[in-house]
């Protein structure tokens, strides 16, 4: 694997001096499969031709497998342990935050490539890319953050924007979609915006992120004919964006990452009420919301983190172990396996959590306070499960000048990326896990 990483570093490497600019751009959800295989009746042109024409691999990802974590350690090189985006949404365990996600760019605690690219007096601009609002340094952001989808959405917006920015893009490029809509014909609109911001500012390293994929999956199922369609747009999108880029200058590196794999999913897994019954989570007197609790469940996707009130406690601890050996034994929970604090360190999750419990392929976290294990669920695709899970496998694809054609890493893992894009930009990053071999 060690090789293989210093492969991968060595493959993108070019000396500063000699640097193209560089595009980035994350479509969540793409399993390397999709674009892999060319007997699955998929139209894929832009993103088979840049393979072909440049180096790829399938991809190990990050504990959790979800999307905010995973974008982290792209941007960062580390593990959410170190860069401190621990989940999709922020630690509330009494449900008051009106699920709030990790959207600022504060909580980063890792240097990222956008920081490590302005230092270097380079400009940088950004299309969406999860945790970026309040990015420092940034020549142009158009942030994802969302609350409910109204048209104060928008006015937020314009506000975390660049000052001018939203204004001066959709006087060129149309209404800016609010950041709640997660279709493919919200992406399509996104990449107007960056085509846009590109011409006119000709950056150094641009990111853009697409979501309508990751969002059809979960809607529709992996493999299922409405995420097909979607990803065959989301093909053109990225030629789009692709020629916008090297209209500008013929030299630019393309980079192309996912966060995570799918999974279908058709019941669900429930701790909290065993938890509940158990006196470790209480409820309200009309038992509809969580009043307190000691241990509890940080749900993310196919898999949930286990915090406690008291990490010193170790009676609680115990306690909560009997309770999650008793819920794994129940096959209608759909439990695969349970990880210690031990295992979460070496896996790179976050420090806060004690245990972390993993669906098998099927089942995903539910958050009911009442109800029974395996319950159907209206999703019909999930991620999140733990990294080592096959169908969780993200994807890499690279293309520019110096990087071999037509070259297969096999698998690689994540923290091996952003190092690799800093090479290309010619930039030092300050907290990568994976050291460059150069």
């Amino acid at each position: 694997m060690k090789r293989i990483l210093a492969l991968t570093i060595a493959l993108f490497a070019l000396p500063a001096a000699a640097a193209p600019p560089l595009l980035m751009i994350a479509i969540d959800g793409l399993r390397p499969q999709e674009w892999q295989r060319r007997d699955n009746g998929l139209d894929l042109p832009a993103l088979r031709g840049l393979a072909a024409g440049g180096t790829s691999a399938a991809v190990t990802g990050v504990l959790p497998t979800v999307t905010y974590p995973s974008h982290t350690t792209l941007i960062t090189g580390a593990t959410p342990r170190r860069h401190g985006i621990a989940n999709n949404l922020t630690f509330d365990p009494l449900r008051g935050n009106a699920d709030g996600w990790y959207w600022y760019a504060s909580d980063i605690k890792a240097d990222t490539l956008w920081q490590a690219a302005s230092r270097a007096g380079q400009k940088v601009v950004n299309v969406h890319w999860p945790v970026s609002v309040g990015v420092p340094g940034l020549t142009a952001n158009l942030p994802q953050i969302w609350r409910t989808g109204m048209p104060d959405d928008d006015k937020m917006m314009g506000a975390l924007a660049t000052p001018g920015l939203l204004a001066a893009q959709e006087a060129e490029a149309g209404p800016y979609p609010t950041g709640k809509d997660e279709t493919i014909t919200s992406d399509e609109g996104r990449t107007k915006h960056a085509i846009a911001l590109m011409r006119r500012l000709k950056p150094d390293f641009a990111t853009v992120y697409l979501t309508g994929f990751d969002h059809e999956q979960h809607e529709a199922g992996p493999d299922s004919p409405a995420a097909r369609a979607v990803l065959v747009r989301i093909d053109v999108a990225v030629s789009q964006l692709v020629a916008a880029a090297r209209a500008i200058n013929p030299q630019t590196t393309v980079v192309i990452v996912s966060d995570h794999g799918f999974a279908p999913t058709a019941r669900t897994t429930n701790l909290f009420v065993p938890f509940i019954k158990a006196g470790l989570i209480r409820l309200t007197a009309d038992g509809s919301a969580i009043a307190s609790w000691d241990a509890i469940p940080w749900m993310a996707g196919g898999s949930a983190a286990i915090r406690v009130a008291r990490p010193d406690d170790a009676a609680l601890k115990a306690r909560v172990a009997a309770v999650l050996k008793d819920v794994a034994a129940d096959p209608a929970a759909g439990i695969d396996r349970v990880m210690d604090a031990a295992a979460i360190a070496a896996a790179g999750g976050t420090a806060d959590a004690a245990f972390w419990v993993n669906c098998q392929p099927g089942w995903l976290m539910g958050g009911k306070l009442d109800g029974v294990q395996g319950e159907p669920t209206s999703t019909k695709g999930m991620h999140g499960y733990f990294p080592d899970v096959p169908a969780m496998r993200a994807s890499l694809i690279a293309n520019g000048p110096g990087i071999s054609a037509g070259r297969d890493l096999g698998v690689i893992d994540m923290r091996a990326i952003a190092p690799a894009v800093a090479a290309r930009l010619g930039v030092s990053l300050k907290d990568a896990e994976k050291p460059a071999a150069f």
